[in-house]
């Protein structure tokens, strides 16, 4: 039985709450062949989104994992998946379902036909330094509208061309962005200016463009971390537009929550 078939249920009066809530606890956590356990009940408890990482699982392993969460939830999102893969799959993932793979980020959303996402009126806006980091930055948009936000995103605006910055931060600012995602390898310039202009939370993604001596976003982390303009907080380096995406949609939620 899903959560969804649970509540309704008890909205009907066909189960007691004492019933509803033993049900719930039993959905918490599930095994699959040993090899997993799914936490079906973390949306609920947390806000966030349940999470399947695709890379380092045979496919049999990923394909039951999906089968089974999809048996008790509305959506499930798989991540770091390559396209050729996720064409392999498809003809085996639920025919009753919806799919939306995003072929930059390697995300796909897979939903029960007829679900609509939340609308929680948070807003998160997105920058880029370069072109090579949109793929990071779209697994921060995926997941922040996934998590019920409206996103802004604006890519190519970093550090080397500094007047490319100031009409999209001052088109987040008027809309009133919750939370700034910004997106940079190489040196990692670009959270440290646009921190020092606004008064908005930033989350910092360093990525692992850049090469030679402190390439492959060593330098960029490092230059985050020292970053002289407070008030920005910072994730691992590449493929951590997720974690990115996740911290973003919970402060903007919870801002909307008491905005509203």
């Amino acid at each position: 039985m899903s959560l969804r078939e649970i509540l309704s249920k008890l909205s009907k009066g066909q189960l007691s709450v004492e019933e509803a809530e033993k049900l719930i606890k039993l959905l918490t956590i599930q095994d699959v062949s040993n090899f997993a356990r799914l936490d079906v009940g973390r949306e609920l408890r947390k806000g966030i989104l349940e999470l399947i990482l695709a890379e380092g699982k045979m496919d049999e392993q990923l394909l039951e994992i999906i089968h089974s969460f999809l048996r008790v939830a509305d959506r499930v999102i798989i991540t770091r998946l390559q396209e050729e893969r996720y064409k392999r799959l498809l003809p085996r993932l639920p025919k009753d379902r919806e799919f939306q793979y995003n072929k930059l980020a390697r995300l796909l959303v897979i939903r029960r036909k007829g679900f609509s996402k939340p609308n929680t009126g948070g807003r998160v806006g997105i920058l880029t330094a370069g072109t090579q980091d949109i793929p990071v930055a779209e697994e921060a948009l995926v997941i922040a509208e996934e998590m019920g936000c409206t996103v802004k995103a604006f890519h190519d605006v970093g550090a080397a061309g500094l007047h490319r910055l100031f009409e999209p931060l001052k088109a987040l600012l008027e809309w009133d962005a919750d939370v700034i995602v910004v997106v940079a390898g190489r040196e990692g310039a670009l959270p440290t200016v646009v921190g020092s202009l606004v008064d908005v939370p930033i989350i910092a993604v360093p990525t692992s463009s850049g090469y030679g001596y402190g390439g492959r976003g060593k330098t960029a982390l490092m230059a985050m971390l020292q970053s002289c303009s407070l008030g920005i907080s910072v994730v691992n380096i590449h493929s951590c537009g997720v974690p990115a995406g996740v911290v973003a949609a919970l402060i903007a939620n919870r801002a909307a929550k008491f905005r509203a």
